[in-house]
Order: C-alpha cells, then structure tokens, then sequence
C-alpha cells in the first residue's frame, strides 16, 4: 500500500505516452465509423460547404496528433528520432 502522497510511479507518466483512454475512444470511433460509413456519406454531402469544414476540424482533433509548440512537450525518444533524422537528412545532402 502507497502512504498518503505517495504513488506506484513517482516519475509520472512518461512524455508522450498515450493515454490509454484516449486510445480506447479512439478506437470505438474507428468501429463507429467503420460500421456506419455508407450513412455517414450520405449525411456528410447533405451539409454546406461551411458546415463540412466545420465537421473536419473536429474529427480531426481527433485524428492527428497534438500541435507541438515546444520542444519540451517531447519525450527523450522522440528528441533523439528528430536528432538522428537531421544527422541522416545532412549526410544525404553532402
């Protein structure tokens, strides 16, 4: 048992470790759309021009990841993926 204060994981959830919520959403939307795509279709073309941009941004909030605005909202590996991926991207240009 953890004292008052205390946690099993005193680090915390690593940066850019998915929520396991956020996954489980994400996957019943996919099952959603996946089943009900034929009608979402038809809904879809019924809306206006403005209202399907509407509809667009929304899902996609869902789909893409978050904005990156600081360099600190990445985890260690991803820091090291984007370092390696500037050294390979150099090496090609020489």
């Amino acid at each position: 048992m953890f004292k008052k204060g205390e946690s099993g994981n005193p680090k915390g959830k690593p940066k850019g470790a998915k929520n396991r919520s956020s996954e489980e959403v994400r996957t019943l939307l996919l099952e959603f759309v996946d089943k009900n795509l034929e009608t979402l279709q038809v809904e879809f073309n019924k809306l206006d021009g403005e209202k399907k941009l509407s509809f667009f941004e929304k899902l996609l909030k869902h789909v893409l990841p978050p904005q990156i605005i600081s360099l600190s909202q990445l985890s260690e590996s991803d820091l090291n993926f984007l370092i390696e991926k500037l050294r390979s991207d150099e090496s090609k240009q020489d």
